[in-house]
């Protein structure tokens, strides 16, 4: 046996206890691997107006910067198992995040917007990926974990927004936006070193490739639950590149707490979201209405404690979708489980695109009132379409 194949041998049994207890530990990196791309994905809406004025932007063109991330990502998802079938999922998802470390750093140092997009569409290549195939790794480390899988990936995400958008917002007012970027890269590096270290191999599904996305795809139950995926996404990313601008609209000096209490909703959502994953349908029926009446309340609200109320209920509504969708789309297709999760990222990609696309030429044309409205508009329409499809028990 070469040096190389001992040294894999001995970290996977490392990585798995002789116990007969699962470790969680590649279920925390895993986590923190999200947390990174996630920060680094919405890292402009903390930043946007010092950015656009340092590329020679208008705040509208520079939300393109989320717009480009989520194009890769929509090609990127559903082809990258097909590209990759026979790869070892652990050494994909460790070169994912390597691969955002190194799209944060292109940005920090961009001359150019044109440059500095390049870089997003990288990130939106890192981040579809990861997504893929981090609930597939997770539940492999944890088997018969799924709805604790699922929360955890999703707490990555609302870590990243309690602690990491209101933080880089501090931050980059402090030290410029270009400071912030680099930091997150270091921060996406390390992740990557602790999750090669931790994760055990993650041989694919033996199906993995063209023919299961093929099969997933035929799936009508599936497909209708992706359109509303694609609903509630767009609700929301019509709306959040812009969130810092709303806030600023009403109160500038409350920004850093907003976003704040953005996060501590969608902490609160993660968790009940995982706690109530029995009830997955009515669950995915009512939080889009939620996030409707947040982004009702955000267009209209004049005051401080009005617009908080606002900030939490939208942060507590989106923030409970990714568990909940996850776990549909993996009940509804459990048997292409991958394939499922792939067309899921997609649906939200391709959300992000259009949504943020839409909201900067609103915001550039109208003001910020209008794309709150579509997005409320949008997530009544995916909280109905949830509302009558039904879901497999567990």
């Amino acid at each position: 046996m070469s040096t190389s194949t001992t040294t894999t041998a001995r970290r996977d049994a490392a990585a798995t206890p002789t116990s007969g207890r699962p470790s969680w530990t590649p279920v925390v990196a895993l986590s923190f691997g999200i947390a990174m791309v996630v920060l680094s994905e919405f890292l402009p809406a903390s930043v946007l107006p010092a950015l656009a004025a340092d590329v020679g932007v208008s705040e509208g063109t520079a939300g393109l910067a989320v717009a480009a991330t989520a194009i890769a990502g929509a090609f990127t998802a559903p082809s990258i198992a097909v590209l990759l079938p026979r790869a070892d999922r652990r050494t994909v998802l460790v070169a994912l995040l390597v691969a955002a470390a190194v799209s944060n750093l292109a940005v920090a140092l961009a001359p150019s917007f044109a440059v500095l997009l390049v870089g997003r569409l990288l990130l939106g290549v890192a981040l579809a990926g990861y997504w893929s195939f981090a609930f597939g790794a997770g539940t492999r480390a944890v088997p018969g974990k799924d709805h604790v899988v699922s929360s955890a990936l999703a707490f990555g995400t609302s870590i990243a927004t309690v602690v990491g958008i209101p933080l880089a917002s501090v931050v980059g007012d402090a030290v410029g936006w270009r400071t912030t970027f680099g930091g997150v890269a270091v921060l996406t590096a390390i992740g990557a070193v602790v999750l090669g270290l931790t994760l055990p191999s993650v041989p694919p599904h033996p199906a993995a490739g063209l023919k299961m996305l093929r099969e997933a795809l035929r799936n009508r139950r599936l497909m209708a639950g992706i359109a509303c995926v694609v609903l509630v996404a767009f609700a929301n990313f019509t709306a959040y590149p812009y969130i810092r601008i709303a806030i600023e609209r009403v109160d500038p000096s409350t920004t850093t707490w907003m976003l704040l209490a953005w996060g501590i909703g969608g902490t609160v959502g993660t968790v009940l979201a995982g706690v109530l994953a029995r009830w997955l349908r009515p669950l995915a029926a009512t939080a889009p209405l939620a996030l409707a009446f947040a982004l009702v309340l955000a267009a209209f609200a004049t005051t401080v404690p009005a617009l908080a109320v606002a900030v939490v209920l939208w942060g507590f509504a989106i923030s409970m979708m990714p568990v909940i969708t996850q776990l549909w789309v993996t009940r509804v297709e459990s048997e292409r489980a991958e394939s499922a999760m792939s067309l899921q990222v997609t649906a939200f990609q391709v959300a992000i695109t259009a949504g943020s696309s839409l909201g900067g030429a609103l915001l550039d044309g109208y003001g910020v009132r209008p794309l709150m409205l579509v997005g409320a508009a949008a997530a009544v329409a995916a909280g109905l379409g949830w509302a009558f499809l039904r879901v497999p028990r567990t």
